[in-house]
Parts: C-alpha cells; sequence; structure tokens
C-alpha cells in the first residue's frame, strides 16, 4: 500500500484526504486519523498491521514509512540553482525558520529535516535553531538504535550535518538528506561521525531494526 492507495481507501470509506495525489499531507493525516479514531485505534497516523487491516487491505500490504520520510522522498534530485540564483523550494524551508535565510549557499540540512518534519507532524516540537545541524541532537526523543525515518545527527568539520535514516552497512549509515553535494538524495555517512539518533515526540516510538542496504557508492566526507 502506498499512499495514493491510502487517500483511495480512505475516500471511498467516508474519510476525506483532500486530492487523491500521493502526498502525504496534513489532510491525509487528519483522514487516517479520524478513520482510526472511529475503529478503536490508537490515531496514531501509523499504518501498522490494525489499521491496514481494519483498511480491509490484502494480508500482504506493507506497512507506510513515517510521513515524513514519504515526504522526503517526494524532493529527491532536487538541486541548489549555480550562480546567484537560488531554488525556491530551499528558500521556502529555510525561511520558515529564518527570515534572513537568502541563499541556498547558506547550509540547508537543518532546513529541510525540518521542513519534512514540520509538513507531516504539525504539533511536534521544533528547534528554534534549525538551520544548525547540530541542534537536533536535543529533538524529540532519544533512540538507541536507528529505524527508518531516525534523525541523524553527525559531527563535520565546521559544523555538523543532519538527515534522516533509511539503511546501513557494516560501518556506514545510509542517509536520505538535504544540502549532500548540493542536493537532496541518499549518502552514505560514517558511522563513526555518528552524533545522535532522534525520533520525534508526537509519533510513537519504532521499533529498532537494522536495514541492510548493499548498494556500493563513496562515502561522503563533507555535505556542505
Amino acid at each position: 500500500m502506498n499512499v495514493l492507495d491510502l487517500q483511495r481507501r480512505l475516500s471511498a470509506l467516508g474519510f476525506d484526504p483532500g486530492p487523491l495525489d500521493g502526498v502525504w499531507g496534513r489532510r491525509t493525516i487528519a483522514a487516517l486519523t479520524a478513520f482510526q479514531r472511529t475503529r478503536g485505534l490508537v490515531p496514531d497516523a501509523i499504518v501498522g498491521p490494525k489499521t491496514l487491516a481494519a483498511l480491509g487491505a490484502a494480508s500482504g500490504a506493507i506497512a507506510l514509512e513515517p510521513p515524513w520520510l514519504i515526504e522526503a522522498r517526494r524532493w529527491m534530485g532536487l538541486t541548489e540553482i549555480a550562480g546567484p540564483r537560488s531554488n525556491a523550494r530551499i528558500l521556502a524551508w529555510g525561511q520558515a525558520i529564518a527570515d534572513w535565510y537568502r541563499d541556498d549557499d547558506t547550509p540547508w540540512c537543518g532546513a529541510f529535516v525540518h521542513g519534512q518534519i514540520a509538513a507531516t507532524l504539525p504539533e511536534e516540537p521544533l528547534p528554534a535553531n534549525a538551520l544548525q545541524a547540530r541542534a537536533w541532537a536535543s529533538f524529540g526523543v532519544a533512540l538507541s538504535r536507528p529505524a527508518p525515518g531516525a534523525v541523524l545527527v553527525f559531527s563535520r568539520t565546521g559544523g555538523g550535518h543532519v538527515g534522516f535514516y533509511v539503511g546501513e552497512d557494516t560501518s556506514r549509515f545510509r542517509v536520505l538528506g538535504g544540502n549532500q553535494s548540493n542536493a537532496v538524495n541518499e549518502s552514505w555517512i560514517a558511522k563513526s561521525r555518528l552524533l545522535a539518533i532522534r525520533w520525534p515526540k508526537s509519533f510513537a516510538a519504532p521499533a529498532a531494526r537494522a536495514v541492510l542496504v548493499a548498494a556500493g557508492g563513496p562515502t561522503s566526507r563533507n555535505e556542505a
């Protein structure tokens, strides 16, 4: 089951998710939590096994990833604009935090993480200085082990970096983040650089599980 499947099912059951566009937005979240309440389920917007069953999904249906990770994947491939111009979407993420943000040459990994969580978890407290990657080390609650969508905070020469966990191999984390080679993409970052693993307070704590990824590729050394 993907987001569009979920929207169609909710609409068929009389719960309005907004446009059937495959976007995990606030109206889809509201429709899903309303559905969960009517079925006596915890209204946590998590499409787990009980919610899938209540939706009448096929027994082999797969639960959705956390909503902010779904939203983050929509922006894969978005890049900075070379030269004096700046990408309007990156500027919007930055200016939602600080009105002085005017240039996508200013580090924006924290703005990217802030944008995805703000769009999908409207009740979640967010760092006041969210443009600073290391500020995310006190976000939400700590996890001892990552799960898909966990916020990973890393050290970096001259600052820090922050992004979302999507997998790992023996020595590296696979991170979906912004400002990774000036773009939104998945990159490998050494586990030795990890500072914190965090999870939103307003979303049910995950079962920690390693997602082993066999993909090759270089290890990022500096994400600015």
